[in-house]
C-alpha cells in the first residue's frame, strides 16, 4: 500500500507501507516488507500495462513525480545533454549493404527518424526499395522495436518480428517484397528469431510461453493460421532456452537448446525438407557447449568438450559428429578464449580474446595457412559481421576503441587487402588526439587476482585526485565489457570526468576461468574486484574516495547494489539501471521468466541450503541495513521481463527506510518500456541524459 509523501507543498520521497512477517528459511530470517509491489497478475501486465493494479500504479507514479522534483535542478542540463548526445548522431545514416545474390540488403535512418527503415537495392542497380518503414509502423505507438528482420531465399518475402510494448513478446509480420503488402500477421508470442525454409514457403520460429520462456519451435506455413503450425521441438526443462538459426552453408535449420552455463543441445532440420523430424546432432551433456558450422560432408565444431574450457575448434564428418571422431583444427589454449567462428567455403575465421584483447584469426582451408589481422592500439574492440553469402572471400568486421569511432571494413581473405566501408561520423566533431586511453591493472584484495581496467580522460586533466570518476561494471554470464567507442561518454569526459570500465570476474575478459571465478559460490569476487578497481584508481590519483560514481545495468545493477552495501563510503553516487537486486526472492520463485535458467549462474536457493546461504550473504536487497548510503538513482521498465519493475522499486523503498545519510535515493520507472528502455533512438538518449545529469549533479559539475 502507498502511504503518500510526508509534505504537501514540497513533494518528498514516497513512503511505501511495510507489510508481512519475517519468515525462516534454512535458519535465516528473511523479511520482504515491500512484496506487495509485485502485481499478482504480472504475466498480464507484461502484455497489457494498463492492467497494473491501481495501488501499485499510484506508487510508481508518485516515485516518478518525486524523481522529477529531485532532478529539477538539472532539468535544463538534462535537456542540454540530450541535445548534445543527439548532436553526435548522424541523423541520416545507413548500414553497409550486404549482398545476397541479385539484391543487397541494408537499413537506414532519416533526419528526425526514431526508427530504422529496412531496404534493399539491386546488386546491379541504384534504386532502393523500402521493405519496412519503422517510423510509419511506430505512429501512434508508445513503444516499437524490430527484434528480427529476414528475407526469404527467393527474395519474395520480408519478415519482421515486432515488439509493441517492451515485453519482448513479438508478432511476426510477413510482407510481399514486390508490393509491401502484409500477407501474414498470424504469429504471436514469438521470440523474434526465425528461419525460412529453402523453398521460402515455411518459417521456423521460437514461441514464448506465459512465463516468457522460449519453450517451443514451430513450423509455420506462410498464409496459414497459428493454430495450424506444426510443433517441431519442445524444451521441457525450464532451465533451457530455445533458438533457431541457419547453418553456415544454409543447408540446415539449426535448433539450439542451451542453459545459462555451457550446456548445449543441437538439432537440425534440412532446409529443403522442413517437415522432416529434427535430427540430434549434439546431445545434451552437462557443462559441454558447442557451436556447429557445416560445409559439404564436414562439420566444424567449436566446443569446450573434454575440459577445454576456453574452447577449441575441431573438424569431423557429419556421420561421426556424435561419436567424436575429430581432427583438431585450433587447439585449446588456456586463457585464450575463442568467442565465435565464421565459416566460408574456403576460409574459417575465429574471434578470440586474451588478456582482455580481441583478435581475428583466419585459416585458408585450401592452403592450410593461418594468419592474424593486425591492429595498432592497446585497447580496442572487434566484432565479426556475418554476411549472407557462403562462397565469398570477403570478411566484414568492425573495429573501434574508446577514442576511435567505429569503422566497418571488408577484408579480402585471399589477398589481405582491407577496404574501409564505413566510418562512424560524429557530426558535432571528435578528435581522438584530445584524449588518453590506458589499460591499467588492479589487484583484488581477497586473492590477488589481477583485474584489467580501461580508462579514458582528456589530456588536460590533472591526475591529483580532484577529478570525478565514473566507474562502470557488469561481471556476469561470461559477458565481457568491450573497450569500444561510445560517443555518449564524452558528455562526461569533456566535463572533467574520468571514465573507467572495470573488467571484473564474472565476464570472460581473461578466459572462461574468469567467468567461473565470478559465479555461484565465487560471486563475491565480482564485487571485490570492482572495489579493488576503484581503490586502485584512487591510489593512482585518477580520483579520490567519495568522488566516484559507480554505474551498472541489469546484472551489473546487482554489482551496484552489492558495493553500496559493502563500501558505501567509497562512492559519491550509484547509478543502477534495471538492477537485478532482489536475488534471493527472485531466484526462489520458479514462475518468474528467467529464474530456472539463472540457477546455473547464481545457484538454486530453493533446494540447495548452501546456495541459499551464500546468496543471502550478498543479495543487495536482503543486506540493506541502517547505514549511510551514497546518492542512488535506480531505473526500471514496467514491462521488463528480465528484471521485473518491482526489483528496483522494492530496493529503493527499503534503502530509504534504512538510509542514515542526507543523500538522494531516486527511482524512475519507464511506464511505457521494458528492459532496454525507450525504443526510439532519440528517446533513448533522454534516458542516458537522465543518468548523466544525476552524475553531474551529485559531483557538482553542473556549471558547464
Amino acid at each position: 500500500m502507498f502511504l503518500g509523501s510526508s509534505s504537501q507543498k514540497q513533494i518528498e520521497a514516497p513512503i511505501a507501507q511495510r507489510q508481512g512477517e519475517p519468515i525462516q528459511k534454512f535458519g535465516i530470517e528473511l523479511l520482504d516488507p515491500y512484496a506487495w509491489l509485485r502485481d499478482q497478475d504480472w504475466q498480464r501486465v507484461m502484455r497489457d500495462p494498463s492492467a497494473l493494479a491501481n495501488e501499485i500504479r499510484s506508487y510508481l507514479d508518485a516515485e516518478n513525480k518525486w524523481a522529477q522534483q529531485a532532478l529539477e535542478p538539472v532539468e535544463e542540463l538534462r535537456e542540454t545533454l540530450t541535445n548534445e548526445l543527439r548532436s553526435r548522431i548522424k541523423e541520416e545514416d545507413s548500414t553497409v549493404p550486404t549482398k545476397d545474390g541479385p539484391w543487397s540488403y541494408f537499413s537506414k535512418f532519416t533526419p528526425g527518424g526514431q526508427y530504422p527503415i529496412f531496404c534493399r537495392i539491386a546488386s546491379e542497380g541504384d534504386k532502393e526499395q523500402i521493405l519496412l518503414d519503422g517510423n510509419l509502423e511506430a505512429e501512434g505507438e508508445t513503444f516499437f522495436s524490430v527484434h528480427g528482420a529476414h528475407h526469404s531465399p527467393d527474395h519474395r518475402y520480408f519478415c519482421a518480428a515486432i515488439d509493441r510494448n517492451g515485453s519482448e513478446y513479438c508478432s511476426i509480420e510477413i510482407r510481399e517484397t514486390a508490393t509491401g503488402q502484409i500477407i501474414d500477421s498470424n504469429i504471436k508470442n514469438a521470440q523474434g528469431d526465425l528461419v525460412f525454409s529453402a523453398d521460402s514457403q515455411f518459417i521456423f520460429y521460437t514461441w514464448l510461453d506465459n512465463n516468457h520462456r522460449p519453450a517451443k519451435v514451430f513450423l509455420h506455413a506462410i498464409g496459414s493460421t497459428q493454430d495450424q503450425d506444426t510443433l517441431i521441438f519442445e524444451e521441457n526443462d525450464p532451465g533451457f532456452f530455445l533458438s533457431v538459426s541457419k547453418s553456415a552453408s544454409g543447408r540446415y535449420v539449426i535448433i539450439n537448446s542451451h542453459d545459462h552455463a555451457d550446456t548445449t543441445e543441437v538439432l537440425s532440420v534440412p532446409a529443403e525438407a522442413p517437415k522432416t523430424p529434427p535430427d540430434l546432432l549434439w546431445p545434451r551433456q552437462h557443462g559441454v557447449s558447442c557451436n556447429i558450422a557445416d560445409y559439404g560432408d564436414k562439420f566444424f565444431v567449436l566446443t569446450n568438450e573434454g575440459n577445454d574450457f576456453d574452447f577449441r575448434i575441431s573438424e569431423t564428418h557429419s556421420e561421426d559428429l556424435r561419436q567424436g571422431h575429430w581432427t583438431t583444427v585450433v587447439p585449446h589454449v588456456e586463457g585464450r578464449l575463442i568467442r565465435s567462428m565464421l565459416l566460408f567455403k574456403n576460409f574459417l575465421v575465429r574471434l578470440e580474446r586474451e588478456n582482455a584483447t580481441p583478435r581475428i584469426v583466419i585459416i585458408n582451408l585450401s592452403e592450410n595457412r593461418e594468419y592474424e589481422i593486425d591492429f595498432d592500439e592497446d585497447a580496442y574492440d572487434l566484432n565479426l559481421i556475418p554476411g549472407l553469402e557462403f562462397d565469398t572471400s570477403t570478411l566484414r568486421y568492425s573495429y573501434s576503441s574508446p577514442t576511435t569511432p567505429t569503422r566497418i571494413f571488408d577484408f579480402d581473405m585471399e589477398t589481405g587487402e582491407r577496404q574501409l566501408r564505413k566510418e562512424q561520423e560524429i557530426p558535432s566533431g571528435h578528435s581522438p588526439d584530445n584524449y588518453i586511453c590506458a589499460r591499467l591493472m588492479a589487484k583484488s584484495s581477497d586473492d590477488g587476482a589481477i583485474v584489467p581496467v580501461t580508462v579514458i580522460h582528456r589530456k588536460n586533466i590533472e591526475m591529483d585526485g580532484s577529478a570525478p570518476l565514473l566507474l562502470y561494471g557488469y561481471g556476469s554470464y561470461g559477458y565481457s565489457m568491450p573497450a569500444n567507442f561510445s560517443p555518449n561518454i564524452f558528455s562526461l569526459v569533456d566535463r572533467g570526468f574520468v571514465y573507467a570500465i572495470a573488467h571484473v570476474r564474472g565476464g570472460t575478459e581473461c578466459g572462461k576461468k574468469w567467468h567461473l571465478a565470478g559465479k555461484l559460490r565465487s560471486k563475491i569476487n565480482t564485487f571485490v574486484d570492482f572495489i579493488a578497481a576503484a581503490e586502485m584508481l584512487v591510489s593512482k590519483k585518477y580520483s579520490s574516495k567519495g568522488h566516484i560514481v559507480a554505474q551498472g545495468r541489469s546484472a551489473g545493477g546487482m554489482l551496484m547494489g552489492a558495493v553500496a552495501n559493502m563500501r558505501p563510503d567509497l562512492f559519491k553516487g550509484i547509478i543502477a539501471e534495471v538492477p537485478f537486486v532482489d536475488v534471493v526472492n527472485t531466484m526462489s520463485d520458479e514462475t518468474l521468466p528467467l529464474t530456472p535458467p539463472e540457477w546455473v549462474e547464481w545457484g538454486d536457493p530453493i533446494r540447495d541450503q548452501e546456495a541459499f546461504k551464500y546468496m543471502a550473504s550478498y543479495c543487495p536487497y536482503t543486506n540493506i541495513s541502517d547505514r549511510e548510503y551514497p546518492n542512488i538513482l535506480a531505473t526500471g521498465g514496467l514491462t521488463d521481463p528480465r528484471v521485473t519493475y518491482w526489483e528496483p522499486a522494492k530496493w529503493v523503498a527499503k534503502l530509504r527506510h534504512h538510509n542514515k545519510a542526507d543523500s538522494k535515493i531516486i527511482l524512475w520507472i519507464n511506464m511505457d518500456a521494458g528492459h532496454g528502455g525507450a525504443s526510439g533512438r532519440f528517446e533513448r538518449l533522454s534516458e542516458v541524459a537522465l543518468s548523466y545529469a544525476f552524475a553531474l549533479m551529485i559531483s557538482d559539475k553542473t556549471d558547464n
